[in-house]
């Protein structure tokens, strides 16, 4: 890509295998604050807060992992010092910058499924636990923020079953439903994740009046497949018809390299990112509140 990188890491072997020179590499990031346009913060997600206000306030542009931050008070601090200062923040919601989400952002805003009824995401599969964060905020918030891409709005309430199988005092399972307010009325939401069941799921599904869609994240081509489903009334009762499957083929593209490139457009441009703070602030606070019903056993209403 074309930057000039330095890195920093609290692991000097990781340092010596980066291959840069000893003048772009440093067990302290600090040193390189005063000399760099942006930085890519990639730690435990307990430290984000404290180096993206610093840096941010040096009037640095920042990408920082997903979550912004563990607590929303202070994602929207975070964006709203990004604003002030003019600096690009990017979140790294990756899946924002898939071709394939895009194409279904689109479908959905322009109508083409019909009236939206349910949104559905699995995001998980057997793989050692992030030791930072429990589940909901390492993996599940990637589908809520997706979905709230996709609708271009965050949920009004929320509903989760969480557990703590291996007793680590965080979530390694975790089951979300969000209620969606729209003009068409409401669309239900469930976001699936976790580290025990066998295989890898990465799937989202949409299901509209007029037809359906299925993406699976995991394919690098054809990730799509529509299906032209209608339940019918007729006498009195309910046909199931089958329609058409249509499978879409989109361009085999690296997703970390995208959403990298587009940090560095935005760099080149000051045009925001398609993943803001804000949004990484809605992202947080909807886990906020899933967390919060989750403990409390009940809807959480979530305000505009």
């Amino acid at each position: 890509m074309p930057v000039e990188l330095f890195v920093a890491d609290i692991n000097e072997q990781r340092l010596k295998n980066s291959g840069l020179p000893d003048s772009h590499r440093s067990i302290d990031a600090y040193a390189f604050f005063p000399h760099v346009d942006g930085a890519i913060i990639v730690t435990p997600a307990q430290t984000h807060f404290d180096l993206c206000r610093e840096l941010l306030e040096l009037r640095k542009d920042v990408f920082v992992e997903k979550p912004i931050t563990l607590l929303s008070v202070e994602a929207r601090r975070l964006a709203e010092i990004a604003e002030c200062t003019q600096c690009i923040l990017q979140v790294g919601h990756i899946f924002r910058f898939d071709s394939a989400s895009l194409w279904l952002r689109d479908e959905i805003r322009q109508g083409r499924l019909g009236r939206l009824k349910i949104l559905r995401g699995r995001f998980s599969g057997f793989k050692r636990p992030r030791p930072d964060t429990g589940v909901t905020f390492a993996d599940a918030i990637h589908f809520i923020d997706l979905f709230n891409f996709f609708l271009g709005k965050a949920p009004h309430r929320v509903h989760a079953i969480v557990k703590d199988f291996m007793g680590r005092g965080m979530d390694d399972e975790s089951l979300v439903a969000l209620e969606y307010g729209t003009t068409d009325g409401p669309v239900l939401a469930i976001v699936e994740a976790g580290y025990h069941i066998p295989g890898k799921a990465r799937e989202v599904t949409v299901v509209g009046e007029k037809s359906s869609v299925v993406c699976d994240y995991n394919v690098a081509q054809y990730k799509i497949r529509t299906f032209e489903n209608r339940h019918l009334a007729e006498a009195g009762s309910f046909e199931a018809v089958e329609g058409e499957v249509h499978q879409l083929e989109f361009p085999p593209e690296e997703p970390l390299r995208t959403e990298l490139t587009a940090f560095i457009e935005s760099l080149e441009t000051r045009e925001p990112s398609l993943a803001d703070g804000r949004s990484g602030f809605e992202a947080v606070r909807v886990v906020e509140a899933a967390l919060e019903s989750a403990r409390a056993g009940r809807w959480i209403e979530i305000a505009e």
